[in-house]
This record gives structure tokens, C-alpha cells and sequence, in this order.
């Protein structure tokens, strides 16, 4: 009588070990795999009125970077099930701190990327959007000085916010 019911018991155990499922992503993203297999990033002109040249490039392939290290999509160049297209839009810099002598201490630098997104396996999903970040920096330093470093901090900023917005559904 023992023998059966542990032989029921883990006949009952081994069936619900295998039937259930649970699957966790450390990466944030929620992708049907099944359905979703490729991604199209085009290239991000610059159209800000204030222009830093290697900045589209480097958006760009940030933005890619980011898809191909934390998602199993590939990317293709055309018709990808996901596309993702736009422009960066804003490369702006504002005095911050202005102190007694009507002279600024910080100055911020902020990009503005405007995205469009389509899921062409789930147009509920699409949408065009401005995204932005910035980082502030002393105003005693030169821009030139400090925008590599910031524009590299403010893609990585930028392509987490729209791999968030797109694939994580945040």
C-alpha cells in the first residue's frame, strides 16, 4: 500500500514538474519568440538645428547594440517583424545655476530623439514618440572637452528608454 502511494506521489509530482513552465528574462524584455524574430533599426539623420557630426552614427549603432546584446532578434536591414525608424530632433545646451554675477556654474546638454515604432505582428503596439536625455556638465569646461563622454552616457540613456518603451512594455 506504501509503494503505491509513493509511486502516485511522485507520478503526480513528476507530471506537474513537467506541465507547468515558468520563464524569467533578466533582460526586461517580453518578446513572443514565435512570432517575433526580426528587427529593422534604420539609420537616425540629424536633423537638430545644432549639429554634432558623429552623434547620428553613434545613436545609431548604440540603439542597435542594445537589441542585439539583450534580445535573440535578428537584425535585418528591411521589413524586420519589429522596425524602429526616426530622427534625433534636439541637441541643446541651457545654462543651469545661474550664480550672483548673472554667470551660469552648469550647463546641460540635452538630445532628443523622435522614434517610430512598428510591430508588424501587433499594430496595437506602434506609435511615434520623443524621447530625451541630457547630462549636466561644469560651464568652466568647453563643450568640446566633454561631449564625447556625455554623448556617449545620453545614448546609452536614450536606447534604454526606447528598448523599454518597445520590447520591455514597462
Amino acid at each position: 500500500m506504501k509503494e503505491k502511494i509513493w509511486t502516485y506521489v511522485w507520478l503526480v509530482g513528476f507530471v506537474l514538474l513537467t506541465a507547468c513552465s515558468v520563464s524569467y528574462t533578466f533582460n526586461g524584455a517580453s518578446i513572443d519568440y514565435t512570432k517575433v524574430k526580426t528587427i529593422t533599426i534604420k539609420d537616425f539623420p540629424n536633423q537638430a538645428p545644432m549639429v554634432y557630426p558623429p552623434l547620428a552614427q553613434q545613436f545609431t549603432e548604440g540603439l542597435k547594440d542594445i537589441y542585439v546584446r539583450q534580445t535573440r532578434l535578428s537584425m535585418v536591414r528591411d521589413n524586420g517583424d519589429l522596425e524602429i525608424e526616426g530622427e534625433i530632433t534636439g541637441y541643446d545646451l541651457a545654462a543651469l545655476a545661474v550664480q550672483e554675477d548673472a554667470l551660469s556654474s552648469r550647463t546641460k546638454l540635452t538630445i532628443t530623439v523622435k522614434v517610430r515604432y512598428t510591430n508588424r505582428t501587433n499594430s496595437e503596439e506602434d506609435f511615434e514618440q520623443s524621447f530625451s536625455a541630457y547630462r549636466e556638465f561644469d560651464s568652466s569646461r568647453m563643450l568640446q572637452d566633454v561631449q564625447d563622454e556625455l554623448c556617449t552616457e545620453i545614448v546609452e540613456e536614450l536606447a534604454d528608454q526606447i528598448y523599454n518603451a518597445t520590447v520591455a512594455n514597462w
